[in-house]
């Protein structure tokens, strides 16, 4: 079964990042390239990505036929997704052992969802 493991910044943990050493942060980083090395090891990667700044981004919505836009930053959003992994694993008690190596772990920045599975609707 595929999982999608959400890595979420928000202000507690950008608080902390700018605590960070310049070495604590590359530690973090590292941290990051380990547990994804690893991934691919198993054969349990499929992809795995960071996320640009929220501000960056656009909020797309359709309203009577028209599509709008909205740049970001989203005031209502104090947390946001900063990257994912998207991994194949036998359950998600698997991959919730795995994550908790992140460091993103330790301020409760990390949820791990099972992809809905598409082929099991008659369409």
């Amino acid at each position: 079964m595929k999982y999608l493991i959400l890595i979420y910044s928000n202000p507690q943990s950008r608080a902390a990042w700018e605590t960070m050493s310049d070495e604590a942060r590359m530690e973090f980083g590292r941290a990051h390239m380990r547990f994804g090395e690893s991934l691919a090891e198993s054969g349990e990667l499929i992809v795995s990505e960071g996320l640009a700044d929220p501000a960056l981004g656009k909020r797309v919505s359709v309203q009577d036929g028209t599509t709008m836009t909205s740049d970001g930053p989203y005031a209502e959003a104090k947390e946001y997704v900063a990257g994912f992994y998207l991994v194949e694993a036998d359950s998600i008690e698997h991959v919730v052992e795995r994550v908790a190596v992140l460091p993103d772990a330790a301020n409760g920045g990390i949820e791990v969802r099972p992809v809905f599975d598409h082929s099991i609707l008659d369409l």
